[in-house]
């Protein structure tokens, strides 16, 4: 591929933090705290997720519609280096939580986090995504993320129009509506 950004040694110091000002901060926000429900959060997100999907947009295996215009161009210019080194200064910033929903709603999306629903075989969020919603490896942190950028990424699952997690697109299959919009609530405000 022509035009690849190197950065060099994997740092994720000075260089990633220009290249993420360059090419990220439009959209997902400086020090990836985007404020915009259309862009979701990087901020202390997992290193090995961020690299697992940026790679998979350069290779276009992640494409929803709502992010394959800009983010197939942007990752194809990136080389493995320069992918690594953003998502180490990604999983190194602070995320603050955002805000929450009714209590009523926040009971419910708790309850599906932490222990699933058994009667739906709805296993628990906390499983794949850690008992704090902060991720685990390639499983991506929930915790503070946009509630509308999750409940579009629910359907992208759903729909198969993001077919790059199998067992997601399984689980969003099982969510109602109801259930979706509380646990997106409930992640938001962690």
């Amino acid at each position: 591929m022509v035009g690849f950004v190197s950065i060099g040694p994997m740092s994720y110091g000075q260089n990633a933090e220009k290249l993420a000002a360059q090419l990220c901060a439009s959209c997902h926000g400086p020090g990836g705290r985007s404020e915009s429900p259309m862009f979701p959060r990087l901020d202390a997100q997992t290193p090995a997720y961020l690299d697992a999907q940026l790679k998979g947009f350069r290779n276009r295996a992640r494409g929803e519609s709502a992010a394959r215009a800009d983010m197939w161009g942007i990752a194809s210019r990136l080389d493995d280096s320069a992918i690594a080194s953003l998502a180490e200064y990604y999983g190194h910033q602070n995320a603050p939580p955002g805000p929450g929903g009714s209590p009523e709603q926040m009971a419910t999306g708790k309850g599906i986090f932490e222990h699933g629903v058994a009667v739906q075989g709805l296993p628990a969020c906390a499983a794949c995504h850690g008992a704090h919603a902060e991720g685990r490896e390639t499983f991506p942190r929930l915790a503070g993320q946009h509630q509308a950028y999750l409940l579009r990424q629910i359907d992208a699952f759903k729909s198969g129009e993001r077919a790059n997690a199998p067992t997601m697109s399984a689980v969003a299959h099982t969510l109602t509506d109801t259930q979706a919009k509380a646990v997106a609530a409930y992640l938001q405000a962690q």
